[in-house]
């Protein structure tokens, strides 16, 4: 039997010969009806409503790591407003109870033969497939990176290892160039890479730097913001508080030892521009799951390929996708996923009693860009960018009010609803909140 599997196992290596196959079967240590792989925000979200529509002995998430992060607190933590420390829980204890925890990593999708194989050499079968395996940061695809964070001025609130480096970076500023960076690829919450910005601003005016600091925000976008409604309370706050805006601009080196940045013009190929910084903030370039990408599950670029309004796999009707792996084209964030849960549950109840699915995702996502320590610019909007808003109010103001709704009770949402399958997004409070508006 072992070595069967292990040659099972060569069978991958393109070592064994190819009818070894049909042993897959016999080899499969655990069988689940459920399997979903990932513990983030999607794949505790989804194990939660599965417990719950097939029962907990019938479900298991393959996710290696002992914490579990909010993070999109992280913003908050990089300007010294919230501590690191209140962002991360042990995953055992966001794990629903009974579910099957298989504590390894994913290595291998093969959704042919409906198995897919851990890095410890498992192979677990499965009925149906959920994949919440998010995205990977790639701060290696920029030159000096990321051995450059060994220095001191520069940080990444993109993750747990940096993200406090940037808040010592804002507390030791002490005159020149601040420098925020938006990277050529799609990222997690498009928003965040300006917010830190801002929140610089905010702290190095309070604490009497400003006049003796440049605060510039490089994106290698063509836009400030992708809504317009949004970037253009955005471009209003940048001018008044005279901060320069470079857009195209892409960074593809740090000199950490000489502390500059070295960006390229993406207009003009080849161009590059060297900025010295007594502050940076990288926002690393990100893509596919490379579990994802190299299995056939994958669309051209890497992305899972699922359909945009039930987010049923679009070539395999047993697998499904959530959150940031996914092709879906909107913006990555948790409240896009809190949307996506609501609709994923109903999607695979149908599937399951063999009926068609009835309800669509419309893209809705959320970006709360926070513009100080007590004001946020809430955006929402949908898949054809238009905006989709909660409150009936013009949320493209700042307000206090959503600040608070950003830093206390997005958190509390997010540990006691969404993580227990409670919450799929404020679609029924809109129409409630818009009740009799047109």
């Amino acid at each position: 039997m072992a070595s069967l599997c292990h040659l099972r196992w060569c069978h991958h290596a393109g070592i064994a010969v190819s009818h070894l196959h049909t042993s897959s079967r016999v080899c499969a240590q655990q069988h689940y009806k459920m399997l979903v792989l990932g513990g983030g925000s999607g794949g505790i979200a989804m194990s939660s409503r599965m417990k719950r529509l097939l029962g907990a002995e019938n479900v298991a998430v393959v996710e290696p790591s002992e914490m579990h992060y909010y993070q999109p607190i992280w913003t908050l933590v990089g300007a010294g407003a919230k501590t690191v420390a209140s962002s991360g829980r042990p995953t055992a204890s966001v794990m629903p109870s009974g579910v099957k925890w298989v504590k390894t990593k994913v290595q291998e999708i093969n959704p042919d033969t409906n198995t897919v194989r851990t890095e410890d050499g498992t192979e677990i079968s499965y009925e149906y497939l959920i994949v919440g395996l998010g995205l990977q940061l790639h701060y290696e695809k920029i030159k000096g990176l990321p051995e450059g964070f060994e220095h001191p001025k520069i940080g990444s609130n993109y993750s747990v290892e940096t993200v406090e480096k940037t808040w010592r970076a804002l507390q030791d500023f002490t005159e020149g160039n601040a420098v925020f960076t938006f990277p050529n690829t799609p990222v997690k919450c498009a928003g965040a890479p300006q917010k830190i910005m801002y929140l610089s601003d905010a702290f190095l005016r309070k604490t009497g730097k400003r006049e003796k600091a440049k605060v510039i925000y490089n994106t290698s976008l063509p836009v400030l913001f992708g809504i317009k409604k949004y970037a253009d309370t955005l471009w209003d706050i940048v001018k008044s508080r005279d901060l320069q805006v470079n857009l195209r601009h892409n960074l593809v080196e740090v000199r950490a030892d000489k502390r500059e940045a070295v960006f390229e013009n993406l207009d003009k190929p080849g161009e590059t521009k060297v900025l010295e910084y007594e502050m940076l903030h990288v926002t690393p370039p990100m893509g596919p799951s490379s579990v994802v990408k190299s299995s056939p599950l994958a669309d051209e670029v890497g992305w899972l390929d699922v359909n945009k309004e039930t987010l049923q796999h679009n070539k395999y009707p047993n697998v499904f996708g959530i959150g940031d792996c996914t092709n879906l084209p909107t913006a990555k964030t948790a409240a896009a996923v809190a949307a996506q849960s609501a609709v994923l549950s109903r999607t695979i109840s149908k599937v399951l009693r063999m009926e068609k699915p009835d309800k669509k995702y419309d893209g809705y996502t959320s970006c709360p860009l926070v513009t100080s320590y007590n004001t946020v610019v809430l955006a929402e909007f949908d898949y054809d960018g238009q905006p989709l808003e909660t409150f009936p109010i013009n949320q493209a103001k700042e307000r206090r009010l959503m600040y608070y709704m950003k830093a206390d009770v997005m958190p509390h949402l997010y540990w006691h609803g969404l993580l227990r399958g409670l919450w799929g997004g404020p679609g029924p409070y809109r129409k409630l909140f818009h009740l009799g508006m047109k």
